[in-house]
């Protein structure tokens, strides 16, 4: 209450009185408490840890455990055949442990961020090879189960059934050159494939090496092209003239120099793939070996489709090599051609080989693909749901 000078005596006031009647409303005291209360907050959240900044998470509600009534059902005492208890048993016998993935609770929430790189089943997989005079060869296990699905990258199903333009990319050469090899590992996403040659040092430890970064592996085999003995592939090409038994033998070494491919691609073949009978002897031990087949897109005539349609057998071609000019202008201008390609549905494929300036442009063009939608997929993709 003001004080009422007319009714009390002129006298000085003491310094606590004039501070007390001095005082702020009580309006301006609670802004300035709310202030202070932010302004502390904001400086305790700035000093707390950050544990998944800058890195994907992906948030799951897990319901409550509800308990099932089934009907009884008398166990039986059959047990799942070798082969099965193999492959079935493969991810933890034989496949080297994956990176453990950082999980965080969250009530009954479970936040998961998750590794692109994840290592794909060690090789070889006991059920799905077999010995012969050549070496361990890939074949379809008892249960059915074919080296084109144990070995092949899984791809989740809503990359599968997207309306996103979807690209494959298979990089040959690979294991030639083990510095090149080893920068294409570490440099490219796993989504992008691999093909082999069977003709480097240690295949079966960089084989190991790129599956373990999740790099899907293709075999590329050599097949006689025009103009042989002139140009030549390498040793054991198969030969369009040869009988099938020395074709299969030379077949069959290739086959066997490393294990975890999930399909073959040819290395040329202009000639080979224009004859009809050497394609289906070729096509043939494929099938019966539950191997996919891809041609790489640098042959403009070959009668592939036409044996393959007689054997129900699917195969895939490349809709180009996109480093035919191995400068990185031409090799976007044909990666972009490629998503074009994909824009129309299914999946364009494109081959090329393991360069440093394929592996740089590759890289980059990538990038900006994610930025624009477009879903990398492996080679064997191509074969399912609706890209199939």
């Amino acid at each position: 209450m003001a004080r009422d000078e007319l009714k009390q005596p002129l006298q000085k006031r003491s310094l606590a009185t004039r501070l007390w009647q001095a005082r702020p409303s009580a309006i301006v005291t609670g802004y300035a408490i709310v202030l202070l209360g932010f302004a502390c907050g904001g400086g305790w959240l700035l000093r707390q840890p950050m544990p998944f900044a800058g890195e994907p998470v992906v948030s799951l509600q897990i319901p409550p455990i509800e308990k099932i009534q089934t009907a009884k059902v008398e166990p039986t005492m059959e047990a799942p055949s070798p082969d099965q208890a193999d492959i079935e048993t493969a991810a933890t016998d034989t496949a080297p442990q994956p990176k453990p993935q950082k999980v965080t609770k969250l009530d009954n929430y479970v936040t998961i961020i998750s590794d692109s790189r994840q290592s794909l089943i060690k090789a070889p997989v006991a059920a799905i090879t077999e010995d012969s005079p050549a070496g361990p060869l890939p074949h379809i296990a008892v249960g059915g189960k074919k080296p084109s699905d144990i070995y092949a990258k899984p791809v989740a199903m809503n990359s599968i059934h997207s309306d996103a333009p979807k690209v494959v990319i298979i990089l040959g050469g690979m294991g030639l050159n083990e510095k090149l090899t080893r920068r294409a590992i570490s440099d490219l996403p796993g989504e992008v494939t691999f093909a082999f040659a069977p003709y480097g040092n240690a295949l079966q430890a960089q084989v190991d090496n790129a599956r373990q970064n999740g790099h899907e592996i293709l075999l590329q085999l050599p097949l006689e092209p025009v103009g042989f003995p002139a140009t030549n592939p390498g040793p054991k090409t198969l030969l369009a003239d040869a009988d099938q038994a020395t074709n299969e033998e030379a077949l069959h070494w290739h086959m066997s120099r490393f294990q975890g491919y999930s399909g073959v691609i040819n290395y040329m073949g202009g000639r080979f793939l224009s004859a009809p009978p050497a394609i289906k002897s070729l096509l043939i031990e494929l099938k019966r070996r539950g191997l996919s087949f891809f041609e790489d897109g640098s042959l403009p005539l070959s009668a592939t489709d036409q044996v393959a349609g007689t054997l129900n057998l699917p195969v895939r071609h490349g809709q180009g090599v996109i480093d035919v000019n191995p400068d990185a202008a031409s090799i976007t201008a044909a990666l972009n051609a490629l998503e074009e390609q994909a824009q129309h549905g299914g999946v364009a494929i494109g081959t090329g080989s393991g360069l440093d300036v394929t592996i740089d442009a590759v890289r980059d063009w990538i990038k900006d693909a994610g930025t624009r939608g477009v879903i990398i997929v492996p080679a064997s993709a191509a074969f399912k749901g609706r890209l199939g």
